[in-house]
């Protein structure tokens, strides 16, 4: 368990929801990550009384997202899942066997989303909340100087130096 959210079913239900819409397999990893990062920075999360169902409102979220961006994209090959079926039947249950995952996998991944909270968590208060504004939120910097009536170079300022850490903490957890 990981703030209340079964890992197992996250990885395995979840994620099979997830490939079924986005019919990638890599996306659909990408997105549950996001979905996770999400969940474990939510404000009020203690209070959830269904974390599960707060975690697929996120992800509903989080895949309507996605597809809005990806609307402005030309795919260079709309055919791969026809010649993928043609060639190789089925091509959902071929794809969702490639979703196991270890309990070492699912540890190490629990370390490292501890670690990033770590990082986000010791940012000064006006940064974290500039960085969540931001990258979790989706706001733009202009909104955001608005919102919190600081200069749009503050804005610029804060998300660079949480960016600027948490790229060191990557650098760190990659080595």
């Amino acid at each position: 368990m990981w703030y209340g959210l079964d890992l197992g079913w996250a990885y395995r239900d979840l994620l099979a929801s997830i490939f079924r819409q986005t019919r990638c397999q890599h996306t659909a990893y990408d997105l549950l990550h996001d979905a996770m990062i999400r969940f474990a920075l939510a404000r009020h999360r203690d209070s959830v009384d269904e974390p599960h169902a707060y975690m697929r409102k996120i992800v509903s979220n989080i895949i309507s997202d996605h597809f809005n961006a990806s609307a402005r994209l030309v795919s260079l090959s709309d055919d791969f899942f026809e010649r993928q079926e043609a060639g190789h039947g089925d091509a959902d249950a071929a794809m969702l066997q490639n979703f196991a995952v270890s309990p070492e996998y699912l540890a190490d991944l629990q370390q490292r989303i501890a670690a990033i909270e770590t990082i986000i968590s010791g940012l000064p208060a006006r940064c974290r909340e500039v960085f969540w504004l931001f990258r979790i939120e989706g706001l733009r910097q202009r909104d955001i100087a608005t919102r919190l009536g600081i200069s749009l170079n503050m804005v610029e300022r804060h998300v660079i130096r949480a960016l600027v850490d948490l790229s060191v903490a990557r650098d760190l957890l990659n080595d």
